[in-house]
C-alpha cells in the first residue's frame, strides 16, 4: 500500500463537540469500508475518550481536544485523542472499572473498560499537569466491497 492516510482535528472541550469528534472519525474510517459494527465500535470508543478529556482532563474549564486518525496498516486504524489538561496521576488506577474522579456527576467509571472492549488495543500516556493521550487501535476485517462481490474469481 502506498502512503498512509491521516487527518487531524482540534476543537474546544465543550460537551457538544463529543458528537463532532465521533462523526469526524467515522467519516475518515468509512473510506476503508468497515462493517457497521466496526464503525459503531470505533465511534463508541472515541466518544468515551473524548468525554474523558472534556470531563476529567479539563474539569470544568475549556481547553482544546486534539484528534489524529491514521491508517497505520491496510486494515488497521489508530486514533489518538489528546488533551493538555490535568493529566492522570495513576493510570493503572484510572483504568480500573468503576473508578471515577467525578462521582458527584454520577459518572460510572467505565470509560476505559468500554474503550478496551471495542478496540484491539488501548494505550494511555499521561503526566499530571501536562495532559493525557489515549491511543485506540482498531483492526478492521478485510472484506470484498459489495460492488465487487460475485465478480469472477
Amino acid at each position: 500500500m502506498k502512503g498512509k492516510n491521516e487527518m487531524t482535528a482540534s476543537f474546544p472541550s465543550l460537551s457538544q463537540n463529543e458528537a463532532l469528534a465521533r462523526s469526524v472519525v467515522a467519516v475518515f474510517v468509512s473510506q476503508l469500508n468497515p462493517t457497521v459494527s466496526e464503525l459503531s465500535d470505533l465511534r463508541t470508543a472515541v466518544s468515551e475518550a473524548v468525554t474523558n478529556a472534556i470531563v476529567h482532563g479539563y474539569r470544568g474549564t475549556v481547553g482544546t481536544v486534539y484528534i489524529t486518525v491514521r491508517q497505520v496498516e491496510e486494515h488497521v486504524i489508530q486514533v489518538k485523542i489528546r488533551d493538555k489538561g490535568v493529566g492522570i496521576a495513576d493510570i493503572e488506577k484510572a483504568m480500573e472499572p468503576l473508578y471515577t474522579t467525578a462521582p458527584e456527576e454520577e459518572r460510572a467509571g467505565l470509560g476505559f473498560a468500554v474503550m478496551q472492549s471495542f478496540c484491539d488495543e488501548v494505550k494511555v500516556r499521561s503526566r499530571p499537569g501536562s495532559g493525557t493521550t489515549v491511543t485506540l487501535i482498531k483492526k478492521l476485517q478485510p472484506h470484498v466491497p459489495a460492488s465487487q462481490a460475485g465478480k469472477g474469481a
